[in-house]
């Protein structure tokens, strides 16, 4: 065992004893020559149990596995040395406490809460499930998340080495933790739906604090709590549906769901089943009163136009909110014009937010009269466009956080509707740049976010995927600032955020550097003037640097890892 005050490697000061384990004990300990604090894990090679050996490699294959792996929600490891006697396992020391010990001091959590930490479990079990192979946690629980001060959560404790140890209410066996893990974990055939399992169990105990390690039979979350929404009912019903088929089949799903719990209710169903039927009705008076209405539409098409015309050309002044509302009532009066819907999201553009509660104000009033729109004209076309964009550069979560990953699940369908419009007008000038959005998040689509896909994302794939950017950014020249702009953040963020899978594929590092360093010099390029084009241009410089050498480092390390 180490002694406190000790340097392991020459650089490492053991501070205090934070933690231990059957075979391994977790030091706080300080660089000292970053002077920055880590966790240690010390991993003890001879033991006194007949598992021992197996134990010890089952930690340092958990171990090299999270070496691999870059997500904000996960704790990095960033160091391993190996004595000869003993193991040390130099990670992040993450502060904070975990949910467990929240639920023991205070109880039941608010809804509100468990569905934000429960997007950001879907986020980083996405991310594991779309590594190749698939990473399946196989351990979610509260005692395994961390809530850091600033309210975001790790998940810690990949717990292969506790598969070994003899079953108890609170330890991990071979088959995961009883009362969380799925009935398929008792045969060893996990997959992406068996940690959605997990994480049902996990959101039921936070909302009602009930323990199901103890061995209550599962009810609904309302009987335990008449006061929670029938829409987080329902999730987690699904969640932990005993056959997998029956679950949720990813986690895109669920959290689609999760930002979305109102559109699954019951009440939300018969709302929209009224709608048609007041629609049905509506439309009989209609065929009844037309003849007698002849006269009077003339005029009152001439109303219906000064006021239009009013309620789009609102002063800049107004707030947004206002704006909202008008834009609105505008589109009520011709449902089939375009101008008001591009305004709409001018509007939550030019106030800098663009989240759940815009995502569900606009596309209600969007999906509600599509059937109306002219898919021929130029206008449909740059709506579909100008949709699309906002959701893959601007869409946030309620904290103000976002997931590259679920900005391109809501923005491809908008970029498909463009690029598979066989009647679009030749008039759109945005078609090629249009386009390559759309092969981006195809791509992410078909290799990146569908965990149970067969495919796996090939060096080829990423070389054509890079070729196409680097072509789309010499036809971009011609386009205005803006449009300049939201493109090279999008291959910003792309490069940043598959920089791990695409080493792994062994495409050159140069390549991926070149391509970053172009984007950022014509991004350096351009003077502009309006706040928002300021603003996307000023994030890609100033993220320029920290992405560069992320890149780097990725390639550095799977160069150590070879040796």
């Amino acid at each position: 065992m180490a002694e406190i005050g000790s340097v392991i490697d020459g650089k490492y000061e053991i501070l205090r004893k934070i933690g231990q384990g059957g075979m391994s004990v977790v030091y706080l300990a300080m660089d000292t020559h970053l002077n920055k604090q880590w966790a240690v894990k010390e991993i003890r090679k001879k033991g006194n149990g007949k598992d021992d050996v197996v134990i010890v490699n089952s930690l340092l294959a958990e171990a090299n596995m999270m070496k691999k792996l870059d997500h904000p929600s996960l704790p990095r490891i960033v160091d391993i040395i190996d004595n000869g006697e003993t193991i040390f396992v130099v990670m992040d020391y993450i502060e904070g406490e975990s949910l467990d010990k929240i639920l023991l001091e205070y109880g039941p959590q608010p809804e509100e809460l468990v569905i934000a930490w429960a997007k950001q479990l879907c986020d980083v079990l996405s991310y594991l499930h779309s590594q190749k192979p698939p990473i399946i946690y196989r351990d979610m629980k509260p005692a395994n998340i961390m809530l850091k001060p600033e309210g975001n959560i790790k998940i810690i404790d990949f717990g292969i080495a506790r598969e070994y140890k003899e079953q108890s209410l609170a330890d991990t066996t071979v088959l995961g933790t009883k009362g969380y893990a799925p009935p398929e974990q008792y045969s060893g055939q996990t997959d992406a739906r068996s940690d959605i399992f997990a994480l049902g169990m996990t959101m039921h105990h936070l909302l009602t604090g009930i323990d199901p390690r103890g061995g209550e039979k599962y009810v609904p979350v309302r009987m335990w709590n008449p006061e929670l929404s029938e829409g987080i009912e329902i999730i987690i019903d699904k969640c932990v549906q005993p056959a997998a088929e029956n679950r949720y089949q990813n986690c895109s799903d669920l959290l689609y769901d999760l930002e979305h719990p109102d559109l699954i209710t019951k009440d939300y169903k018969r709302t929209q089943k009224r709608k048609l039927r007041a629609f049905v009705i509506f439309g009989t008076l209609a065929v009844a009163l037309a003849a007698a209405g002849i006269t009077c539409r003339v005029a009152a098409k001439t109303i219906n136009n000064n006021d239009y015309e009013n309620l789009v050309s609102v002063s800049e002044s107004t707030s947004v909110d206002e704006k909202i509302d008008s834009y609105m009532k505008a589109i009520d009066i011709y449902p089939e014009k375009l101008d008001a819907y591009e305004k709409m999201l001018t509007a939550y553009e030019d106030d800098g937010t663009f989240g759940k509660k815009q995502n569900d104000q606009f596309l209600g009033i969007y999906n509600r009269n599509k059937a109306e729109f002219d898919t021929s004209s130029k206008e449909y076309a740059e709506l579909n466009y100008q949709i699309g964009m906002m959701y893959f550069n601007y869409y946030t979560d309620d904290d103000g956080s976002y997931s590259f990953s679920n900005r391109v699940q809501k923005a491809i369908s908008f970029f498909e509707l463009n690029a598979k419009n066989e009647n679009i007008s030749p008039d759109f000038k945005e078609k090629k740049i249009s386009d390559c959005y759309y092969q981006i998040c195809s791509f992410y689509k078909t290799y990146i976010l569908n965990s149970a896909t067969v495919e796996e994302a090939s060096k080829e794939n990423y070389e054509q995927l890079l070729d196409q950017i680097d072509d789309t950014l010499t036809e971009v020249e011609d386009s205005g600032a803006y449009d300049k702009l939201t493109f090279y953040n999008g291959v910003f963020m792309l490069l940043y955020d598959q920089r791990t899978n695409i080493e792994q594929v062994n495409v050159d590092q140069d390549k991926i550097l070149t391509l970053l360093d172009r984007v950022y010099e014509k991004a350096s390029e351009l003077t502009v003037q309006k706040e928002q084009s300021q603003q996307l241009q000023r994030e890609i410089l100033d993220n320029y640097d920290n992405y560069r050498e992320a890149i780097q480092r990725t390639y550095t390390n799977a160069e150590e890892r070879k040796q």
